[in-house]
């Protein structure tokens, strides 16, 4: 397949949490057809925190992109345009952790999975089918195994996996749903669109009294996504034997210090147990996961909020809010 493309790709080596300056969006040959591989016509790509690690070459081990060469790495979802695969036709659509910022990306058989769209948006694929719900889902059906009756705290709850796992805490039979997010804009949708049952303003004064006052009985699950600090305040409310997810550390992701101590006599006085997740360990479980939450989203009980642009002009300026934590819901770009 001949003609071009856009893709954007990093303007030099960056150590900092990258802006929307350190961008560029080029125009690329588009590439053909791989043997044993398919070529993806994308639909949409997502825009999420650890990239901006991946671009300084801190996440997981993983190389940071060649500066104007190499697309900066994306999930997305798209239609095949051209097969060279067995069991992938054209038209078919895919999920892929390899999308890239790019209009098309020709992969190996092995990188896509065939995804159902029936009653569905491209974007749900991304959001609460994506590796945000995948996330949320292992975290509160897998690592903290929510039971019915269970309270669950939350942080960074206006996001796409704080709010996808408050609604799969529901869906397991939770009984209230605390969350903590900035803003009243973002505890609106935490409230609105998520439907917990509180959410706790941390910008306000007073904010520690109100997060105490919603959990008169104490809590049996949270999830952190953001700091220590959090995740030390959370277990001082916890119950005993409670669980606690480290999803992730916001806070820590662009900082030169590591974050500090575990507080370990905190966890040893709640008899609490406190569980890493890494989401690439459920990749093989998507369909499983799937299965759970695809009836979900069609109903409606699994929704998460959209913050999206068209087209590559305005990605770089969303890819920088989001890092900022200036967006609500799953970022994404439409193409």
């Amino acid at each position: 397949m001949t003609g071009k493309m856009q893709q954007g790709v990093l303007r030099a080596a960056i150590d900092r949490r990258p802006v929307a300056s350190d961008i560029a969006i080029i125009e690329t040959p588009r590439p053909d057809c791989p043997e044993d591989g398919v070529l993806v016509k994308l639909a949409a790509i997502s825009l999420d925190p650890y990239v901006g690690t991946r671009l300084r070459g801190k996440h997981m081990g993983e190389p940071a992109p060649v500066p104007m060469r190499d697309a900066i790495p994306a999930h997305g979802v798209g239609q095949i345009a051209q097969s060279r695969a067995d069991g992938l036709k054209e038209g078919d659509w895919v999920h892929t952790t390899e999308a890239g910022w790019r209009d098309y990306a020709a992969l190996p058989a092995s990188a896509v999975r065939t995804i159902d769209m029936t009653g569905l948006d491209p974007a749900d694929h991304l959001g609460p089918l994506g590796m945000p719900g995948l996330t949320a889902w292992a975290a509160m059906a897998k690592r903290a195994e929510v039971q019915p009756g269970d309270s669950v705290l939350i942080d960074a709850a206006a996001g796409a996996v704080g709010g996808t796992a408050g609604q799969i805490a529901r869906a397991l039979g939770a009984s209230r749903i605390t969350g903590i997010a900035g803003g009243p804009e973002k505890c609106a949708a935490v409230t609105g669109t998520y439907r917990f049952d509180a959410c706790i303003d941390y910008r306000t004064e007073g904010w520690r009294d109100a997060l105490a006052a919603a959990l008169p009985d104490g809590l049996n699950v949270h999830l952190e996504n953001v700091s220590m600090d959090l995740l030390t305040l959370a277990l001082t409310h916890m119950r005993p034997y409670g669980r606690a997810v480290l999803c992730g550390l916001a806070d820590q992701y662009h900082a030169d210090a590591p974050p500090p101590g575990i507080p370990a006599g905190l966890i040893i006085g709640k008899r609490a147990s406190l569980m890493g997740l890494v989401v690439y360990d459920f990749y093989d479980r998507w369909n499983e996961f799937t299965e759970f939450a695809a009836p979900l989203v069609r109903s409606g009980d699994l929704k998460i909020a959209k913050d999206s642009v068209t087209g590559w002009a305005d990605a770089p300026a969303l890819f920088e809010r989001m890092l900022a934590g200036k967006h609500i819901g799953k970022a994404m770009v439409r193409l």
